[in-house]
């Protein structure tokens, strides 16, 4: 079968690999159908690496996926062949203390698609997956929003985990695919006062559109200087959807005291730096994500019931032949890109 491994730092080739083994037990044989490119291959295809995990070349990459179920194995239950479903790309063990704590998405043997040492990624005609990491999708549903489940999936845990409520002030720095879904869980949970910073105007203008209040170019000048005047008393929330040193020194100065700062980006640097004195004084409230935590079903619902109108994120599709181009032109922000997915089939 035909496969997209990375042979480079920046090669792609499409090259042919070994099929899987037929599925057995609850496994399910997958047909992959529609791929979106994420930050995180970005990273990999950049620097060949995300913090310590690095990769050894060829090694495919991708995880955000949507397929058409081609076998079962004799156990499985939750889908048939010729379903057509959205992918988790997380398989956690069900055993471990996180497990058992609902913390799968930190499971101690945990293996997740397109992760060096774990498995690789989805970049690939044909993929063996459990049952339970796979998700039917409605008639109506398009195997490219399928694969869009898994970025917003992200975005629904990553607003969560600062306990937003109706009322308060929330900044959203960064307005790349997971931004803008962090931008539009916040609208439906109710949130009216966002702000959103990002250095491109185009997608400045997608997050005036999905219901951002100001918006502004984090380079421009100081966004706590500026918004001071609207916001005097600071933000009850920063999610930093970007991963840059210079979006969490704003953030540490936009919160006001007591304030809650969610890291949902991911640096390409290993280390990054606090504003300690300025932390410490206003009593922040740190958060990390972690990709997903049980949050593909409302992920998956906000999309079907139309909610959440992740199809307009997607502004390019590429077929498998073409997948380096797909992803030289994310990797560089060409031609207003924000979402571009790569169709296997």
């Amino acid at each position: 079968m035909k496969a997209v491994l990375l042979t480079a730092k920046r090669v792609l080739e499409v090259r042919d690999v070994p099929e899987p083994a037929a599925p057995k037990g609850r496994e399910v044989l997958l047909a992959i159908e529609s791929v979106g490119v994420c930050g995180s291959d970005i990273h990999y295809y950049h620097d060949g690496r995300v913090g310590d995990q690095v990769i050894t070349f060829p090694f495919a990459i991708g995880h955000e996926c949507s397929a058409t179920v081609a076998a079962i194995g004799p156990d499985v239950k939750r889908v048939k062949v010729g379903d057509r479903v959205a992918v988790e790309p997380a398989i956690s063990c069900g055993e471990c203390d996180q497990c058992r704590a609902h913390r799968r998405h930190t499971c101690r043997r945990l293996l997740f698609l397109g992760c060096p040492g774990q498995l690789e990624g989805c970049l690939r005609e044909r993929l063996v997956m459990p049952e339970e990491n796979c998700f039917p999708l409605a008639a109506k549903t398009t195997l490219d929003q399928g694969a869009l489940v898994e970025p917003l999936s992200i975005a629904v845990y990553a607003a969560g985990l600062g306990a937003p409520w109706r009322g308060q002030t929330v900044a959203v720095l960064g307005a790349g695919p997971i931004g803008l879904g962090v931008l539009l869980v916040l609208r439906q949970l109710g949130l009216e006062k966002i702000y959103v910073s990002e250095p491109l105007a185009y997608r400045r203008d997608y997050a005036k559109q999905f219901g951002a209040g100001h918006t502004l170019d984090p380079f421009a000048g100081d966004l706590a200087r500026a918004w001071q005047p609207a916001e005097p008393s600071g933000f009850d929330i920063v999610y930093e959807c970007c991963g840059q040193q210079e979006a969490i020194d704003d953030a540490l100065r936009l919160l006001k005291p007591g304030g809650t700062l969610v890291l949902v980006g991911i640096p390409t640097v290993n280390r990054i730096s606090l504003a300690m004195d300025n932390a410490r004084r206003k009593e922040i409230t740190l958060r990390n994500v972690r990709r997903q935590n049980e949050s593909v079903p409302p992920a998956l619902n906000y999309i079907e019931s139309g909610a959440i109108p992740m199809h307009q994120l997607q502004t390019h599709v590429f077929p498998v032949a073409q997948a380096a181009e797909a992803f030289d032109l994310v990797a560089h922000y060409r031609d207003g890109v924000l979402k571009a997915m790569i169709h296997l089939r």
